[in-house]
């Protein structure tokens, strides 16, 4: 499906991305998930790589891709803006319990060098995540037309989406992904401690190269 220009979803992660995820799988659009490889070449401001991971796709959403909202504006003109959003506070603690322990690039280029464990200073974690919104509503303010500001949360879906995006409502219903539940806590196994080991190390390494390149900006 090929349009003028592509569809971004721009809200943090945690906020409904992978629900908004399905749903434009679901209206027939090709999507580009959250991807590690983007970090790097985000931060050297390569844009012609970056263009050529998004390139095949009809939309993008989750990390790192909303931070860089302007620049996809300006990539890729008549494009349309989905920033999914939910009530702070229950937002940090569904991020809280994502992140958790695993220091990861993308969180420390997100919410600062340093700070990239939301348990670590909550403060710092909502501040990022309430300035970011807010900085989407009043970069789209005069294109109320490109922006769709939806809350999944409170019921808002289909109608709200197929109306931003001029499509018929189907029939199935609006996929819900990623809810938590009490026995996400119970995955303390070997082997979940040593993918989560195996991520850290990862992690650690890309952490200790971007130092190396002086890339940090926060």
């Amino acid at each position: 499906m090929k349009e003028s220009g592509k569809i971004f979803g721009v809200g943090f992660q945690k906020t409904g991305t992978s629900t908004l995820r399905e749903a434009l799988k679901l209206l027939g659009y090709s999507v580009k998930d959250t991807s590690t490889r983007a970090l790097i070449p985000i931060m050297k401001e390569d844009w012609a790589k970056v263009k050529s991971m998004l390139d095949p796709f009809d939309a993008a959403e989750d990390t790192p891709w909303y931070i860089i909202y302007k620049k996809l504006d300006e990539l890729y003109p008549g494009s349309k803006f989905i920033l999914t959003e939910r009530e702070p506070e229950s937002w940090y603690n569904s991020v809280n319990r994502h992140i958790g322990d695993l220091r990861d690039a993308q969180h420390e280029w997100i919410y600062g060098r340093g700070k990239g464990l939301p348990k670590d200073d909550k403060e710092n974690t909502i501040r990022v995540y309430t300035e970011h919104n807010a900085e989407v509503k009043r970069y789209f303010q005069d294109r109320p037309n490109d922006l769709l500001v939806v809350d999944f949360t409170k019921g808002e879906g289909w109608k709200e989406l197929c109306e931003f995006l001029g499509r018929e409502m189907p029939q199935a219903e609006l996929p819900h992904y990623n809810k938590w539940s009490k026995k996400d806590e119970d995955r303390s196994s070997l082997a979940m401690r040593f993918k989560f080991w195996r991520k850290q190390v990862k992690s650690n390494i890309k952490i200790w190269y971007i130092d190396q390149l002086g890339l940090w900006k926060k």
